[in-house]
């Protein structure tokens, strides 16, 4: 069971996301959207997705963090693991809350504003299910280990597991001791990567970099300025005739 959690089903999840996102690019370019529902409603778009994208954006930075940049290296930079737990654990704590209400903001408004949840497809219901579970997750995992509990350290157990992944040698044992919490949030995120691919979270591997190529859009203007174009007769209406001046 260990190795088909934490080996096998690492991989597979990785491999989903990875021939998922060549054959969404491949064969589904313009579905590769948020399909965008901004011009249905915007004042409570406003206030959602800044706090969404905000906590999102803070809590990956986190992950990356914690996950890929070993342990003595913050310490041979002088951050004490006192210090880094307490940063780690306001911080994400933060982040996960504001990435927690803002999803409720947008779905409240997605249910609640008509012509958002007539664009509302059951891939998006699925998405926001899965989301919400990885997120949820990861708050209870992280407030029961190290704020209501004694605290745990994951940098010591999930992230030499995660970045021994990339070396192609993961050990699954080293992950039969993760607290229960912790390995729910990781078998749910990496569910979350597997349908990444076939919602419209696919936006978030999009980057602006055909603006820096793209040839300038020329605008013409309409404006009936003399030289311009030329005049055609009957357009400006009927001539006027010339009045006789009585003076």
């Amino acid at each position: 069971m260990n190795v088909l959690l934490w080996v096998v089903y690492p991989y597979l999840a990785m491999a989903v996301l990875a021939g998922g996102l060549i054959w969404r690019y491949r064969y589904d370019k313009f579905g590769w959207t948020t399909r965008s529902s901004q011009l249905y409603e915007t004042s409570v778009l406003r206030w959602g997705s800044p706090l969404f994208h905000f906590g999102v954006l803070m809590v990956l930075i986190g992950h990356i963090g914690g996950l890929l940049i070993p342990k003595s290296w913050t310490e041979a930079v002088g951050i004490t693991e006192h210090a880094y737990h307490l940063m780690a654990v306001f911080i994400g704590t933060i982040a996960g809350f504001s990435t927690l209400i803002g999803m409720a903001i947008l779905i409240a408004r997605r249910r609640l504003t008509g012509p958002v949840f007539a664009a509302t497809t059951k891939n998006d219901k699925a998405m926001y299910v899965v989301l919400a579970a990885v997120i949820v997750l990861g708050l209870w995992a992280t407030v029961r280990a190290n704020v209501a509990g004694e605290g745990y350290d994951y940098r010591e157990t999930v992230a030499p597991w995660f970045r021994s992944l990339f070396y192609l040698s993961p050990d699954p044992e080293v992950m039969a001791g993760v607290p229960v919490g912790f390995q729910i949030h990781i078998i749910a995120a990496f569910a979350l990567f597997a349908f990444w691919p076939f919602t419209r979270l696919v936006h978030a591997f999009s980057a602006p970099v055909g603006y820096l190529t793209r040839p300038y859009v020329v605008y013409r203007s309409r404006d009936p300025r003399p030289g311009l174009r030329p005049t055609r007769p009957g357009w400006e209406g009927p001539p006027q005739l010339p009045t006789r001046n009585r003076d």
